[in-house]
């Protein structure tokens, strides 16, 4: 469930409410029972690092050069898992590999 930001308008107490997306938003601040309190829009509270989808996919200009060095890894796995069966001569389909 996400965690969501509420401030009063009135007297300015400010609290954090575990809630439900399908729940209705608050509206009557606990400090000062006044109609309101109103969710703020925060920042999100976590940050992708690394090496990801999200840092090849949406970010601008890796996309070309994360997907060349894809395709020549996949490519060189390709070779190398061929190369026993070739040596061998039996086509791949033993276990002689």
């Amino acid at each position: 469930m996400p965690i969501y930001a509420y401030k009063c308008e009135s007297c300015g107490a400010a609290k954090d409410v575990l809630q439900k997306i399908s729940d209705p938003a608050l509206s009557d601040c606990p400090a000062c029972g006044k109609p309101t309190f109103r969710k703020q829009v925060t920042a999100a509270g976590f940050q992708l690092k690394g090496n990801g989808w999200y840092a090849t996919d949406f970010r601008g200009g890796a996309t070309g050069a994360a997907g060349s060095a894809a395709a020549t890894t996949a490519a060189a796995s390709t070779e190398a898992a061929a190369a026993p069966a070739a040596a061998h001569g039996c086509g791949g389909d033993c276990s002689c590999a």
